[in-house]
């Protein structure tokens, strides 16, 4: 066991980790900034498991961080892409309408889009098929040329790599374990810590916990499948996208495009029974099973923000015959013999807020002149998490008085 220091200790080595860490570094370049992750490689969990896409910020309302943030997010990623010359495929993305009763949401979408300043366009069905003859909708769609997507891995070890030409210490197989005074004690060793700061995803209101925070919530693990079409790169032109219920967090099975242009279906959100839970028993934790569990009942019996529909509603998406009948609303020619191969599960650390019984929509944080606790960065935090780190770090700036809490 060694003993450590870092002026700043970031917890989490997923994309919001990495553009924190490298933010403290931009601000202090004198300080010593470490960033520790528990899995042998950076990137493991919700932000190598990421859909790639750069979302273009029509789905959140004005008043949100996701709205604030998405649009300027989408410019930074797609430039440094450009810069780093990383796989990046500007396809743009559809929105289509299955029926009459979907015009509204979608005039909705459009609203939002224009108020938080974003390039998206209300066309009509023949413009629709103009941009992807195989798309299906109801009279209208829109149209979002700026949404992208980018190999999530390519462009976390791009900023890795930046990080460690920049001299932040990068230490994975090093797991948090729990507070001590004056620092943390991990798997490696006891870190002393000048200013910590949280970004540990599925485990951030656990970690939260430990210096008196996130007292109001809890992570909720919902699991993310894709089903991959084996048809060729450029079989379909665009994202396709159903309208999406504003009322919850997901946006519904579509057609994303990779990087390649390849064809993948999804997301599913089923509900998971642990933090981890990717498949079969993998990483089975009785504790977690026993948290969750109770959690979940509850939410069924009480049906908070219409679990029990949209957990009946998820676990039908375990079979692929599901899956592609509801991607077939959308584009035409989908033959199910085309989907047959389930990409990498990843589970969406959704926080919850425990008294009002809800899921947050938002990000959300907490945090005070010792530590910061990143405690929902849910989609669409991939894309914006340039800027947004920017943002957090004028919070942490604020609670430390502006410098840099050096440790001696």
């Amino acid at each position: 066991m060694t003993q450590a220091t870092a002026d700043f200790l970031v917890i989490g080595g997923g994309i919001i980790g990495v553009t924190l860490a490298l933010e403290a570094k931009r601000r202090f370049p004198d300080a010593a900034v470490a960033l520790i992750e528990k899995e042998d490689t950076f990137g493991e969990h919700a932000s190598g498991r990421n859909s790639g896409v750069l979302h273009a910020g029509f789905y959140y309302s004005a008043d949100s961080l996701k709205a604030r943030f998405t649009r300027e997010g989408n410019r930074r990623l797609t430039e440094y892409c450009l810069e780093r010359d990383l796989p990046i495929n500007r396809c743009g993305k559809l929105v289509v309408t299955k029926g009459p009763d979907e015009l509204g949401p979608l005039d909705e979408l459009l609203r939002r889009g224009r108020i938080n300043g974003v390039d998206v366009q209300g066309i009509s069905a023949e413009d629709a098929r103009e941009i992807e003859p195989r798309a299906k909708t109801f009279e209208r769609a829109l149209y979002s040329p700026s949404t992208a997507s980018v190999d999530p891995r390519r462009v976390l070890d791009a900023l890795l790599e930046d990080a460690r030409n920049c001299e932040i210490g990068l230490y994975p197989s090093t797991a948090y374990l729990g507070p001590r005074d004056g620092g943390v004690r991990t798997s490696r060793g006891d870190w002393s810590v000048g200013y910590l700061i949280n970004a540990a995803g599925l485990y951030a209101d656990r970690v939260a916990k430990d210096f008196g925070f996130a007292q109001a919530y809890a992570i909720i693990p919902f699991k993310g499948l894709y089903l991959y079409s084996n048809e060729p790169a450029g079989a379909l032109r665009t994202n396709i996208y159903p309208v999406p219920d504003l009322r919850n967090p997901f946006l519904g099975v579509h057609f994303t495009l990779t990087a390649s242009g390849k064809i993948k279906i999804g997301p599913t959100a089923i509900p998971a029974f642990w933090r981890e839970h990717y498949r079969g028993l993998e990483n089975f934790n009785l504790r977690e099973l026993g948290e969750v569990l109770l959690q979940e009942a509850g939410l069924l019996v009480r049906d908070d923000f219409g679990f029990r529909g949209l957990a009946i509603e998820e676990l039908a998406k375990y079979f692929k015959g599901r899956m592609v009948r509801l991607a077939g609303d959308l584009v035409s020619g989908v033959d199910p013999k085309h989907y047959r191969t389930w990409g990498a599960p990843g589970i969406r650390a959704q926080l919850f807020d425990k008294r009002q019984r809800k899921l947050e929509m938002d990000f959300r944080f907490e945090g005070d002149d010792r530590s910061f606790h990143v405690l929902n960065a849910v989609s669409p935090a991939f894309t914006c998490s340039i800027p947004f780190a920017e943002y957090l770090f004028d919070h942490i700036n604020a609670m430390t008085g502006g410098s840099a809490p050096i440790v001696r």
